[in-house]
């Protein structure tokens, strides 16, 4: 399949083309383990009508993900403990304490002194 075709298939932008020969040549190896997990039923639908609006099942989702793993030696994101003041600031925020509103993005900026 050449880039033209994968680009057609993919929505035409670089990140799909590459996404896309990952999964081309993800899929043309047989298959033969399954996983099984446990997930929340809202999550699982949200997440399936995210994936059927990018053309995926959640087979190749999870293959995807997989893959990139692979790739990467680890996860494809960033995962991290809250530290101290993270946990603070979230539980405030949280309980509605030390909020600062802002009217857009300039008024932000402002009482941030930016």
């Amino acid at each position: 399949m050449d880039q033209q075709t994968v680009g057609e298939r993919c929505g035409g932008t670089v990140i799909y083309r590459m996404a896309c020969l990952i999964f081309i040549d993800t899929f043309r190896m047989g298959k033969s383990s399954t996983i099984r997990a446990r997930i929340e039923p809202d999550l699982k639908g949200k997440v399936e009508r995210i994936f059927q609006q990018l053309g995926l099942t959640t087979t190749q989702a999870i293959t995807l993900f997989y893959k990139q793993v692979e790739l990467k030696k680890g996860l494809p994101f960033d995962v991290a403990i809250p530290n101290e003041v993270t946990r603070k600031t979230f539980s405030d925020t949280d309980a509605g304490r030390d909020l600062i509103i802002c009217n857009d993005a300039d008024d932000m900026f402002k009482k941030l002194g930016i």
